[in-house]
């Protein structure tokens, strides 16, 4: 219990300094890109603009905007209001927009888990067969293509040609089915090669040929005795699995039109919308470290033999 009182404290500290540099390299790039939040095809007049800086705290010196944001966080967790948004804080765009993320996430790592476990398990028990050499072959097309490609495939299929699935939109299964199988086939492909990795390893230790010796049933030994085993690098995978899926649904989100968080931040990296980009920054970077840091307790569970740092 120490041990692990212990490690929550660290990665709460390492948490910590992680936000806070990524707040300041956010806000010197913010301040430092070409152009402002204001600028448009239409020349706003001055005292709009002025009145538009002062309301968001623009015309103070780029120090005491560092300040003043950072307090705002740290005293009220305020993100401050939207530039472009009207009427809209940070807060609630984040709010809003993070059921739609969490859920596109979790179908697709859900997804790429079954598929890629199943078919990894599959390649190795059938090692040198058509089947494990079409398996493999697919896992390095669907980690070599984008998913953004496949999501421009796979609206053409499925969407124009085979009408299974909406073109875009969001609040039912077959809406969110596409995105997520599109956002979670690379996933897939990386969770299939670690997983006939790891089987291949655990088939050939001394207590898996014991097993089979003793006339074992071959589904209860792969069930029993090789698949925890092989499943310790899939595990230790969905941290930057995690990352790739949260990442990857930016453009995803965009191409089905998705009201997420990938959505808005994209429109407020176009937009030039300073206060919801840093705010967007700061969610996926506290998001992508609690995704981390339920994996590697999730692998001491698993391995006890694993320490935690």
């Amino acid at each position: 219990m120490k041990d692990l009182l212990g490690f929550l404290i660290r990665r709460l500290g390492w948490m910590a300094i992680t936000l806070w540099a990524v707040y300041t390299v956010s806000f010197v790039l913010m301040r430092a890109a070409p152009g402002s939040p204001f600028s448009a095809e239409r020349a706003m007049p001055p005292a709009i603009e002025q009145q538009m800086r002062a309301r968001y705290n623009l015309d103070a010196p780029p120090l005491q905007q560092y300040w003043d944001y950072m307090w705002g966080i740290l005293s009220r967790g305020d993100l401050s209001w939207s530039i472009k948004l009207e009427d809209y804080s940070v807060n609630q765009v984040i709010a809003e927009g993070f059921p739609v993320s969490a859920s596109l996430a979790i179908f697709a790592l859900v997804f790429a888990i079954i598929l890629g476990v199943s078919a990894g398990v599959i390649s190795a028990v059938y090692r040198g067969t058509v089947a494990d050499v079409a398996m493999m072959a697919t896992a390095v097309l669907g980690i070599a293509i984008p998913n953004f490609v496949l999501a421009s495939i796979a609206i053409l299929l499925f969407v124009f040609l085979i009408p299974l699935f909406p073109a875009a939109g969001w609040g039912t299964l077959r809406q969110v089915a596409l995105p997520a199988i599109c956002l979670g086939l690379p996933v897939a492909a990386y969770i299939a090669r670690l997983t006939r990795a790891g089987m291949l390893e655990s088939l050939s230790r001394e207590h898996v040929r014991t097993a089979f010796a003793k006339g074992l049933p071959k589904r209860t030994v792969i069930i029993k005795h090789v698949l925890p085993g092989a499943l310790l690098p899939v595990v230790s995978y969905l941290g930057p699995a995690t990352a790739g899926v949260l990442t990857g649904s930016l453009v995803l989100e965009k191409i089905f039109a998705l009201p997420g968080m990938g959505s808005h931040f994209i429109y407020a990296a176009t937009q030039r919308d300073t206060t919801l980009a840093t705010g967007m920054v700061l969610t996926y970077t506290v998001l992508l470290f609690v995704m981390n840091t339920i994996v590697d307790l999730a692998y001491a569970v698993i391995d006890p033999r694993v320490e935690l740092e």
